[in-house]
């Protein structure tokens, strides 16, 4: 975390059911060294936080307790910014967003924002936030290379309403840093030895999908990037990305991420990629959805 600081990274994303609420101790432990005022803490409420069935998706009842939890676990006053992790089909919207509107009245969130949201559900939402006063900034959405299920229908809209995209997997599990290899066993300790992390890789695993991954090597050598970089400043040319999300077990992996920061992707390396990756790119607005049900 001091090596992110040092790097001038000071957004952290977090979430209240990440590792059943360590996730949120460790990060306001490691944040303690830093003065509040330099960093931007990113939490989310929505997943289950226990077995009842209160303690979990987005009513008020929740939503009250569960910022409380946040703050108690990060040891700070407010949130920068408190998100719905995902659309909660069983609560009202209008409670939702009434929640929501008296955290940030009480000065425990200074904004609101979604995750993996639809574009409907965007628009629903969008008129209660400005009834309600509550700054509605951000819809948190999985983007990359290989899954652009938002350029369809969710940027438009979010576009037309003043809502940024948080861009979470740029690097697509980390597929898109090539060190998956067709024909080869994944790495040890990579993802695939985790269950969720299973889940979540398993659909780039495809053979033709990695050799193509492949052969965006010598673009990026020809950019001068590492695939990591190329990865990530392909997402963060998009205008409508405010900012991407990246993970590092590693300093040096910091170090070389942010360096994607400021790079100008030229149009040729661009259309290059494309002319790549285009037949196993995922593009579907039906890709983007929250369980029907509470999980």
């Amino acid at each position: 975390m001091d090596a992110a600081v040092d790097l001038g990274i000071t957004t952290f994303d977090t979430a209240d059911s990440y590792a059943d609420g360590r996730a949120e101790t460790l990060l306001g432990r490691a944040l303690r060294r830093h003065r509040r005022s330099t960093v931007e803490i990113l939490t989310k409420v929505y997943k289950p936080t226990g077995p009842g069935r209160n303690e979990r998706g987005l009513s008020r009842k929740h939503i009250m307790a569960a910022i409380d939890g946040s703050l108690r676990r990060l040891g700070t006053d407010h949130v920068d910014l408190y998100q719905a992790h995902r659309y909660d089909h069983t609560t009202p919207l209008a409670e939702t967003m009434e929640a929501f509107a008296d955290v940030v009245r009480a000065g425990k969130a200074r904004y609101i924002g979604v995750s993996e949201w639809r574009a409907s559900e965007v628009r629903a939402a969008h008129p209660l936030a400005r009834e309600l006063r509550i700054p509605l900034v951000s819809n948190q959405v999985q983007y990359s290379m290989l899954w652009r299920v938002i350029e369809a229908e969710i940027v438009p809209a979010c576009d037309e309403l003043g809502i940024g995209q948080i861009a979470w997997s740029p690097m697509a599990q980390g597929v898109l840093t090539g060190k998956y290899r067709p024909g080869e066993a994944p790495p040890a300790g990579s993802r695939t030895d985790d269950g969720f992390g299973a889940a979540m890789i398993a659909r780039y695993l495809g053979e033709d999908l990695l050799r193509r991954v492949q052969e965006l090597r010598p673009i990026a050598e020809g950019a001068g990037l590492t695939m990591a970089q190329l990865a990530l400043a392909w997402v963060l040319r998009n205008p409508s990305v405010a900012t991407a999300i990246v993970g590092a077990s590693r300093p040096e992996q910091l170090a070389e991420n942010v360096k994607a920061a400021g790079v100008v992707l030229d149009p040729a390396v661009v259309t290059a990629i494309d002319a790549v990756l285009d037949p196993v790119v995922e593009r579907d607005p039906a890709k983007t959805k929250s369980p029907p049900t509470r999980p």
